[in-house]
């Protein structure tokens, strides 16, 4: 004769992921309970909500969905699809948008140039140049130069010499120039 027959057919299932864990939550052993919650997590992917319906989480996206059953129908994992793939646009954009601000951050900032504040520091910083005791004494200036207060070897002090030769090698030059062109008209 035939064996015990297995009579499952006229079980009801569970009908959704909280009576399938109800379900499982009655096994016998640690691992049985594990294994059928396991199970139920595999056949249900919605979860029932408080006031009714089902909601879906997408963990992919970090959120939730309203689902009309515990598994979502066709077109609403269709729907799920299109949000994520609108997610992972806004991801590109944020991930690209937060590079270029980065990028922006570590990139020098061009100086600001004030030419009012450049004049000013170049005018400081340049030295005026003295005419030559015998140039002054020409020109009929009565200042009497105040030899005590130059150091020897700087350049204000020594400016006054220099100018002068200067002047005396383009005397010099000048009229040999002045000659050469003469000459070759």
């Amino acid at each position: 004769m035939h064996g015990p027959a297995q009579a499952q057919w006229w079980r009801s299932t569970p009908a959704d992921f909280e009576e399938c864990a109800d379900i499982a939550e009655k096994a016998a052993t640690k691992e049985e309970k594990a294994s059928k919650l396991s199970e139920c997590n595999a056949k249900f992917a919605g979860r029932r909500k408080p006031g009714g319906g089902y909601t879906y989480f997408d963990f992919m996206q970090n959120r939730n969905f309203d689902i009309a059953g515990p598994n979502p129908t066709a077109e609403e994992q269709k729907k799920i699809d299109e949000e994520y793939i609108a997610y992972l646009e806004n991801e590109r954009r944020s991930s690209i948008a937060a590079a270029f601000a980065a990028k922006q951050q570590q990139a020098p900032s061009p100086p600001k140039i004030e030419p009012a504040s450049l004049m000013g520091a170049a005018a400081a910083k340049v030295p005026v140049p003295v005419a030559s005791p015998v140039k002054q004494a020409a020109a009929g200036e009565t200042r009497p130069r105040m030899r005590g207060h130059c150091v020897k070897g700087k350049f204000s002090c020594d400016w006054p010499r220099l100018s002068e030769g200067l002047n005396g090698l383009k005397k010099l030059f000048g009229t040999t120039q002045a000659k050469d062109k003469a000459k070759r008209s």
